[in-house]
């Protein structure tokens, strides 16, 4: 499928038109960003390993019925994805508490929450990526009863996903950030689960040692940030083509002997 023009550059992708109107190419990039872009830096081969890990976890939720944006890989880098009007808000789901609910609320990092809690926030990096209500979202219309009472629904059907699927692996899933998009499908607007989910948007800790294995270990500065990813797709079992990076490691399949 030929690249076409650039549509839009975020922090950490780029997305391309393409010769089919309804779909794009998304494009990772190697950008490491936090605190609203104030802190940046650029971390090689880590638009690769969240390629890759984003295309495993969405293909899984499509199988459980959650639809997203998600069409097909195209290479190291980049996936084909449907187009769609993403909806301006931030969609964050936590299970335990930490990040800016600990600093907001004064509740004690780690803290595993009795019940999923559900935040919203307006997408717009020059505010603050501010936090909203439902309330807000109806007044300004950036979405309607009926799209938020859907997606809540998801979040909560995704939550459990993913909670179970980093459970088999050893990783406890303390929170993550999700976006939402409008798809022009049979002149009705569908709406699918869009951007993407990886390390840079999930918050995911070693369940034994409650090692960070996602971007706090740049917001923090503990270093290593690659490593971390590449043992989330390592666990998660995903293998790379030979690339320009740094080779990532994997266990033999099971039927090979470990010498």
């Amino acid at each position: 499928m030929k690249k076409g023009k650039k549509l839009y550059e975020g922090k950490a992708k780029i997305i391309y038109a393409c010769s089919e109107k309804s779909l794009v190419i998304q494009h990772f990039k190697d950008d490491a960003t936090a605190f609203n872009n104030k802190k940046k830096s650029v971390i090689d081969g880590k638009g690769i390993l969240n390629n890759r890990i984003s295309e495993h976890i969405l293909t899984y939720l499509s199988q459980v019925g959650i639809k997203n944006h998600f069409v097909k890989r195209l290479n190291m880098r980049e996936q084909i994805i449907k187009r769609v009007e993403i909806i301006p808000i931030e969609f964050i789901v936590r299970n335990v508490a930490t990040g800016s609910l600990t600093s907001r609320l004064g509740i004690e990092d780690g803290t595993v929450l009795d019940s999923t809690l559900v935040e919203y926030c307006l997408k717009d990096d020059k505010l603050g990526d501010p936090l909203i209500s439902r309330e807000h979202i109806f007044a300004f219309k950036w979405a309607t009863k009926k799209e938020i009472e859907k997606i809540d629904k998801q979040l909560l059907r995704i939550n459990d996903f993913l909670v179970g699927m980093f459970r088999g692996i050893g990783i406890k899933l303390v929170d993550f950030k999700v976006e939402f998009g409008r798809y022009k499908f049979n002149n009705k607007n569908e709406i699918l689960l869009a951007d993407e989910i990886s390390p840079d948007t999930c918050r995911l800790w070693d369940i034994q040692t409650e090692k960070k294995l996602d971007k706090d270990r740049f917001r923090k500065n503990l270093g290593n940030l690659f490593q971390a990813y590449q043992e989330v797709a390592r666990r998660l079992g995903i293998l790379h083509e030979q690339s320009n990076v740094r080779p990532l490691r994997y266990p033999k399949p099971k039927a090979v002997k470990n010498k």
